[in-house]
């Protein structure tokens, strides 16, 4: 079963978690500064937020982009003792510090279920569901808070890589870490490409295939995907989709949503 499913925000499930324990800096993403475990001053009573349907014309376009892969709901649930942050200091230290673990945590779960998906990769399923069933249970115990997501992270990355390399096949264009910012790559042939940790900031990718491309970690911000293919690469989140412009022509894989700030009919003219 593909758990990505469970990996999804649900914003009515969560103590506003995002608008408090994170740090925000003042910037193109943020109008202003604000301290981790400080609530956003847009941040209502009920936990919702006051300008919601205005966050990208009034300076907070990081707010549209960002995606906690269900982490809110989840700290909230397992962390909160039925009691919400503006209740009991303790808990909100518990729920502040929980949070940013969770969502490291759950954006392994999503590589892992990605991997555990492609039946090419299956010479490392037991190594991979292994790992998911690991962080999976941390991620349900209340201590999670004190879990170290990069240690797990350097576990998880031998497996992640192995089932990439199966999935892509040899002879592809290995531009991993590479800085591709503003590059130039419409209509490119990146299929099977391994571009993780690659820098594509406002890269021209319109139209290019990226089928079974590797993306982990790849920086797609104000990336131009208009036309381009994505359906089966590997490792793509939803963080990544959102910070990235595209159109109606953009394929995306079917796991993933299109971004509501994405032009939503083709333009006049």
């Amino acid at each position: 079963m593909d758990i990505r499913a469970e990996l999804r925000a649900d914003c009515a499930s969560c103590f506003g978690l995002c608008c408090v324990a994170l740090p925000f800096t003042a910037s193109a993403d943020f109008a202003f500064d604000k301290e981790a475990g400080e609530p956003c001053v847009n941040l209502l009573a009920d936990h919702r937020c006051g300008i919601h349907g205005s966050l990208r014309e009034r300076g907070f376009t990081g707010c549209t982009v960002f995606d906690c892969l269900g982490a809110g709901q989840k700290v909230s649930r397992v962390a909160s003792g039925g009691h919400g942050w503006r209740d009991d200091p303790d808990v909100a230290d518990r729920m502040f510090r929980a949070f940013p673990v969770v969502r490291a945590l759950h954006e392994l779960l999503w590589y892992l279920a990605d991997a555990l998906g492609r039946p090419e990769a299956r010479p490392v399923h037991a190594d991979l569901r292994a790992a998911a069933d690991k962080i999976d249970r941390l991620t349900r115990a209340e201590s999670f808070a004190e879990v170290d997501p990069a240690a797990l992270r350097g576990e998880v990355d031998v497996p992640l890589r192995r089932a990439s390399e199966l999935v892509r096949g040899g002879g592809r264009p290995d531009r991993r870490g590479r800085d591709l910012i503003g590059a130039k790559l419409r209509g490119a042939d990146l299929s099977g490409a391994d571009l993780r940790g690659a820098y594509l900031i406002g890269a021209d990718l319109s139209g290019a295939n990226l089928r079974l491309a590797d993306l982990i970690g790849a920086d797609l911000r104000a990336a131009n995907l208009a036309g381009a293919d994505l359906r089966d690469c590997l490792y793509l989140t939803q963080f990544q989709v959102n910070a990235a412009s595209g159109d109606l022509a953009t394929r995306l894989p079917a796991v993933l949503e299109r971004p509501t700030h994405w032009p939503a009919r083709e333009p006049q003219g």
